[in-house]
């Protein structure tokens, strides 16, 4: 591993790192994707890292390749001390909006775990159910924690692989290459097919 990769994820780790010297355990990072899509679940991922953990490339995921998220979300889910995701369907967000399906998402990630954490860490949210885990939250945390980091690449493959599995069902709007997100492409389709079952009408309604 090159030195300055090195001080990257040492400094990625730093926050998480103090926390372990206080005596911590277990701390989680949670990070969440899809609340921008026109379509498909929003996904939260929660990721509970050992604290030697030193995974090269660990990063937010949207500063990471496709091809190399998957590589990634492969060596965080085996190295992992535990895992989970949370996933709110389209008919779910379109019900009690993005921001309530993605707390939804979180509270449902932390309860899958089969460690409790002591703490967890978080991507900017509030005002949300750890189920009375202390957490604490983070702006642009994907980009400073690592856990959070690690978190964001398990909810991003996650969501991606069933966004390219959707692409197979609805193949007319491309799923498997914009994952969901309102590109010129996706929403040419819409307009030229009607919205499928997974698009969210809450979303496409000026569309």
């Amino acid at each position: 591993m090159k030195e300055k990769e090195i001080e990257r994820l040492t400094k990625l780790k730093e926050y998480e790192t103090k926390l372990y010297k206080d005596g911590l355990k277990y701390i989680a990072g949670i990070d969440e994707a899809g609340r921008g899509p026109l379509a498909g679940p929003v996904v939260v991922g929660v990721a509970i890292m050992k604290p030697e953990s030193f995974i090269e490339g660990v990063n937010d995921s949207k500063k990471v390749s496709e091809k190399k998220r998957e590589l990634l979300y492969e060596q965080i889910t085996n190295e992992a001390v535990d895992w989970a995701v949370g996933i709110v369907d389209q008919n779910e967000i379109d019900k009690i909006n993005i921001l309530n399906a993605t707390k939804k998402a979180l509270t449902m990630a932390i309860s899958n775990l089969k460690i409790k954490p002591e703490r967890i860490l978080v991507d900017a949210l509030e005002h949300i159910d750890t189920c009375k885990i202390p957490y604490t939250s983070i702006i642009k945390g994907d980009a400073k924690i690592y856990s959070i980091s690690a978190a964001s690449i398990i909810a991003k493959v996650t969501r991606d692989r069933i966004m390219r599995e959707y692409d197979e069902i609805y193949p007319q709007y491309g799923f498997s290459t914009h994952k969901g997100y309102g590109t010129s492409k996706h929403i040419q389709a819409i307009r030229e097919y009607g919205p499928c079952p997974l698009h969210r009408r809450s979303f496409i309604k000026n569309i």
